[in-house]
């Protein structure tokens, strides 16, 4: 059976969720860069792959999928790992991969954006971005207060999207201090078999 083929950069942050997902599923990769300051995501033969032109995109096959979301919940369905045991925990992983997308990621992203120079804003856009985390993390530390992972006791694809939010908010200016059972979960999930940060999964290049 061939590689799946992963494309994105390795800065994207969901790029990194379907990556990372990939890799705690023991399933390895090839990966394609694509160089979005030169555009390539908007080039006929990458659009043939990802209709929206965005990062990540995945293909299996005759499968091109993109959305990080709906990578993860394809590789829960088609590996049987990750995606919850029962009816109900399924539900409630779709329920956190909605409220990640909701209410999380954006606001983590984008002043991580502010601060690496990719998007212009002012100091109080930045602040309006850090504060909306700063509720989001309060809803995630609470939840974390009654669980060592979000669905379940294993960890699941919702663990891999939250997690591929959180791990950029230092780089945002987001200070986690205040976030102690996130800060703990963080460490369960990174001592997870597979697991890597983003710099050492995704490569500046493609990679067979």
């Amino acid at each position: 059976m061939s590689k799946m083929t992963l494309y994105g950069i390795w800065l994207s942050g969901p790029t990194y969720k379907a990556g990372l997902a990939l890799s705690l599923m023991g399933q390895p990769f090839a990966y394609k860069h694509v160089d979005l300051r030169a555009g390539a995501h908007k080039q006929p033969d990458y659009l043939a792959i990802n209709r929206f032109g965005q990062v990540p995109a995945l293909v299996d096959g005759d499968l091109k999928l993109c959305q990080s979301g709906s990578i993860l919940l394809y590789l829960a369905d088609k590996f049987g790992k990750m995606g919850g045991k029962t009816a109900e925990e399924k539900a409630r992983v779709r329920e956190w991969l909605f409220w990640e997308f909701d209410r999380l990621a954006s606001n983590i992203y984008r002043p991580r954006a502010i601060k690496r120079g990719f998007m212009k804003a002012d100091d109080n856009v930045h602040q309006m971005y850090v504060n909306q985390a700063g509720d989001a993390l309060k809803v995630l530390d609470g939840a974390l207060a009654k669980s060592d992972f979000l669905v379940g006791s294993e960890a699941t694809i919702a663990d891999v999207a939250v997690y591929g939010d959180v791990a950029y908010a230092e780089e945002g200016a987001i200070d986690l201090e205040p976030f102690a059972n996130v800060k703990a979960w963080m460490g369960r999930v990174e001592k997870l078999p597979g697991f890597q940060k983003y710099a050492d999964l995704l490569p500046q290049q493609d990679a067979a």
